[in-house]
């Protein structure tokens, strides 16, 4: 047989040794039960030939075990991962045992991926004291699913080549000193250790632009942004180019759209007619589709409209598959505000009007506050003036047609305005939400982009991920990690928008939020929907407000209240606690047990560093790193799959192998169970929750779900104080989720995998969803 020659990393040649190969695999399979390293060389059907490379040959071995990942054999995830983890630090190092942590940043501040201010803030001394304390065998804890993860969206990389900078444990590191490169000496060494910790033993997790931006030199890490539209030409061109600015720096666009006149509107006294909404919602989403994001993000929008504006009946409808190009804008999602008047008078089946906005000034802002009595007497006035421009329609009607297009396109969110300003830490009004339907927080309409008038909101946000903590004395010392390290990245990252700038940092609004709730509940044992499961979320949501609000007081002790604090309930002593709809105690007693009076007074006496503090995102591309459940979403399945680069990626559940049997699924549980226990949870969060729903058709008669059950569910959310609700999930008779074909309509949403063999086919449990980043895709995903 003629000697077959590979190709090393270096260029070099060398005849192929297929030693190496088997002790690489066998490496990786080191210490794993029920993992063959003869079953990977098979399964690889590797074909040699004159000239093939050595890091081809890693990859098709990778694939070869990951291809092998199934709920019989759980552990190939793991030597899945190790075998990329051998790829990752070949082409980093060029060994597989890690280089010199100061030799790396130096080289990737020479060639410019870091930022050469680091070196400005550290000496080598600093660099070899961090250094010691990076834990390189904690890259063994990644799962194939999250190893990959991190190589194809976090680390720093040449997206044109493909050249690799930097492996896990010094992105960890570098991140916190990065964000603590200004506390003082001995203080930043505390931080800076303890945030790696928590970032590498996965007890937290941060968003895509900070993992993916902290270091370089780009600084903007805010996940997505708030952008409030006046109806004036100024402000619809201003705002249009501050969406094309923030999707360009990676963020998810929310837009409020509700001041703008409705179509047929007068302009400049009738000389000019008003185009309506649908033109310029065109040159929105052409903003956010055509601009990229580093091959990191795709651009993403949500649209927010009140129930009363003039052109709401063609609003629900644009998302949809019906109409053409002309009349349907489908590449952005839709937020609809309600409130009580609007229930009831769906109740009553009784008619609502609609108002184009340039005459109804006084109503929009009254609808966005919590004066719901001046509200509804100015509705009533308007409905009987004769000398404005209205119309009236049906409101159950038009509720059930919300609905519909709710169901049907899995993308139109329900924004509960009353709740969203009650239950909220603002004495602003607050007009919208963001793409992912968790962040409330005030704006205002920019005028002029190069003045800084307006103001637009940021999302800047974290998680901390419940499965994976000790205990819950932990939520202590994480909430305060997290307010201090989100506190400095207001101040150090830049901003394209003065708008922006100036009411983050006068604000310095956090959106911190809890994740892995359901590994949490199935490592425990509890179940969500029963009396020991919602009590001990209520505990710990409990701890986690009041650590949250103790931390950003003394931070404010330490450093001095936002600029805004007194535009905070806060401000008067008013805590979450004081807010919540009361209904939540139907659900679970409303048994408190830390010192709250104890926390007021601490507010009264030094104000707040933060404006907010709480929210909960989707959650799901940073669980896929840390290999954890998303936010407070239930898993599909136990086996689920990601879609990246490298093709699906199967994940397991956390602790398959020890507590499968404990967890409940998606399509499985009670939707009316599940929102009482999202309740308990947006009773403590100061602003909202992504909130997502899941029906199985099959359990329906003619696999149909009754409106029935929409209209009970999305009004049990307002009664118990829920703010949004974000994605509505179906599937149809194939297994399908209703997001496929959104899909297929060139929409980011989720799709199938297609099962390979019969012996997949019979294992209902195993192969599942491929969920591609969702809210990720453009959005504010932690």
């Amino acid at each position: 047989m003629e000697q077959i020659n590979v190709v090393k990393r270096d260029g070099s040649k060398a005849p192929i040794d297929l030693s190496m190969i088997h002790e690489a695999v066998e490496w990786a399979c080191n210490g794993y039960e029920n993992v063959s390293v003869s079953d990977i060389e098979i399964n690889s059907n590797l074909q040699f030939y004159e000239g093939i490379t050595t890091a081809e040959i890693q990859k098709v071995m990778i694939r070869s075990a990951a291809d092998l990942i199934s709920e019989k054999q759980p552990n190939y995830q793991y030597v899945a991962a190790r075998l990329l983890l051998m790829d990752l630090r070949k082409q980093v190092y060029k060994q597989l045992n890690p280089i010199p942590f100061e030799y790396l940043v130096k080289n990737n501040i020479y060639r410019g991926v870091y930022d050469k201010v680091l070196l400005e803030k550290y000496n080598q001394q600093d660099l070899v004291y961090f250094s010691k304390h990076i834990n390189y065998d904690r890259d063994f804890k990644f799962s194939f699913a999250g190893m990959s993860q991190m190589v194809d969206k976090y680390l720093l990389q040449d997206r044109i080549t493909g050249e690799l900078y930097e492996t896990p444990q010094e992105a960890f590191m570098l991140i916190g000193m990065f964000m603590f490169m200004n506390y003082e000496k001995k203080q930043r060494k505390e931080y800076v250790v303890k945030l790696y910790d928590a970032l590498s033993t996965f007890k937290i997790s941060l968003p895509t632009p900070i993992m993916s931006g902290v270091r370089t030199p780009l600084r903007q890490f805010s996940s997505c942004c708030l952008i409030d539209v006046g109806d004036s030409l100024e402000s619809i061109m201003n705002s249009n180019t501050a969406v094309g600015y923030y999707t360009a720096h990676r963020a998810g666009i929310g837009l409020n759209f509700g001041r703008i006149r409705g179509i047929d509107a007068q302009i400049r006294n009738g000389e000019v007619v008003h185009t309506g909404l649908v033109p310029f919602l065109k040159i929105f989403e052409a903003s956010t589709k055509g601009f990229t994001q580093n091959s990191v993000r795709g651009g993403g929008s949500t649209s927010t409209l009140p129930f009363f504006h003039w052109e709401i009946e063609t609003f629900i409808q644009l998302k949809n598959n019906k109409g053409n190009d002309e009349n349907r804008v489908r590449r952005m999602d839709y937020s609809i505000a309600l409130n009580k008047l609007f229930r009831e008078r769906v109740k009553n089946n009784e008619n609502i009007t609609l108002f184009s906005s340039e005459e109804t000034r006084e109503l929009y802002e009254l609808f966005y506050s919590s004066d719901y009595e001046g509200f509804e007497e100015l509705y009533l006035l308007l409905e009987n003036n004769q000398n404005i421009r209205k119309k009236s329609i049906n409101a159950r009607e038009f509720y059930l047609a919300l609905l519909k297009e709710r169901y049907e396109t899995g993308r139109i969110y329900i924004l509960n305005a009353d709740h969203v300003n009650k239950h909220s830490s603002f004495k602003d009004n607050i007009y919208m939400s963001n793409l992912c339907q968790e962040i409330t927080l005030p704006t205002a309409p920019l005028e002029d982009i190069n003045k800084g008038d307006g103001e637009i909101a940021m999302c800047i946000l974290s998680n901390i991920n419940l499965g994976k903590l000790d205990d819950v004395s932990e939520l202590d010392s994480l909430t305060e990690l997290l307010v201090r390290f989100l506190d400095e990245l207001i101040d150090y990252q830049e901003y394209p928008v003065k708008a922006a700038e100036i009411s983050t940092k006068r604000r310095r609004s956090l959106g911190i939020g809890v994740s892995d709730v359901f590994n949490f509940l199935a490592k425990n044992n509890l179940r969500f929907d029963k009396e020991d499961g919602l009590k001990t979320m209520h505990l710990h949501m409990e701890r986690f407000q009041f650590g949250l609000i103790k931390a950003s007081a003394n931070l404010a002790k330490e450093k001095g209240a936002c600029a805004y604090f007194n535009r905070t309930k806060y401000s008067d002593g008013i805590l979450p606690i004081d807010t919540y709809e009361k209904n939540v105690d139907e659900i679970t007693p409303n048994d408190l047990t830390l010192n709250w009076g104890e926390l007021r007074e601490l507010v009264k006496q030094h104000g707040l560093r933060n404006s907010a503090l709480s929210a909960i995102p989707p959650a799901a591309s940073s669980s896929i790193v840390s290999n954890s459940t998303a936010g407070i979403d239930p898993v599909r399945k136990l086996l689920i799959a990601k879609m990246s680069k490298f093709g699906p990626l199967k994940q397991l559940v956390p602790g398959f192998e020890t507590y499968k049997e404990n967890y409940q699924l998606a399509w499985d549980i009670d939707n009316e169970a599940y929102l009482k226990f999202v309740a308990v949870f947006q009773k403590f969060v100061d602003q909202s929750i992504s909130t997502n729903l899941y029906y199985d058709i099959s359990k329906y008669e003619d696999n149909k779900v009754p409106i029935g059950n929409l209209i009970r569910h999305e009004s049990l959310a307002y009664k118990y104080g829920l703010k949004t609700l974000y994605y509505l999930n179906s599937n149809d008779n194939s297994g399908e989720a209703s997001q496929e074909a959104a899909q297929k309509r060139d929409v980011e949403k989720t799709i199938i995998v297609e099962d390979t063999t019969q012996q997949e086919k019979e294992q209902s449990r195993e192969i599942s969803e491929v969920e591609l980043d969702a809210c990720e895709g453009g959005a504010c995903s932690v």
